[in-house]
């Protein structure tokens, strides 16, 4: 069996940041009503009594401040009520995903062509596109010469793309960053 105060360290990092009832070790806090209302600077005893006589819970909700702010409120309640907005908050972000596009310096016309409708399909759904010309053995020679595939791609594609970042040099490879025009 544990120390009783690991027990109470763990209980504090597995329920929540925030510190509730028993857990408030501080001398003073400034106390705020279950209406909202100020209650003024009081011992955390007077408080937490207050919290019990309203059968409600004593919750530090600043712990920065000086002295730490508590609230009197329902504490299963108000981390229903945190969760519920962070899951609202989550569910109106937009994930942008970088596609990526592999060209070659000997590439067809006709590929060519596909890769770039692939790359509209892209940039129309909302994500990037990383386009790479990538190079082997002896196309490593003529890595500069071949740069104008790269330049022709965004050229074919500038009615929906703007060049995020420029063509550039990773190894043995050359590539460039689009992204949807706005």
């Amino acid at each position: 069996m544990y120390p009783l105060f690991y027990v109470n360290v763990w209980r504090c990092k597995t329920i929540s940041e925030l510190m509730v009832n028993e857990q408030i070790r501080d001398k003073e806090v400034r106390l705020i009503g279950e209406n909202g209302e100020q209650l003024g600077i009081m011992s955390s005893r007077d408080a937490l009594k207050l919290a019990r006589e309203a059968e409600l819970d004593l919750v530090k909700i600043a712990p920065g401040a000086k002295p730490p702010v508590c609230k009197i409120i329902d504490y299963g309640k108000y981390r229903y009520e945190m969760a519920r907005k962070e899951k609202e908050a989550r569910k109106k972000q937009k994930v942008i995903e970088v596609k990526e596009v592999r060209l070659s310096p000997n590439i067809d016309v006709n590929d060519l062509n596909t890769k770039m409708t692939n790359a509209r399909k892209f940039l129309q759904k909302g994500n990037k596109v990383k386009v790479s010309l990538r190079f082997r053995g002896r196309e490593m020679a003529h890595m500069q010469a071949n740069r104008h595939i790269l330049e022709d791609f965004a050229k074919a594609i500038e009615d929906i793309a703007v060049i995020d970042k420029p063509i550039k040099q990773e190894g043995r490879s050359l590539t460039m960053f689009l992204s949807e025009k706005r």
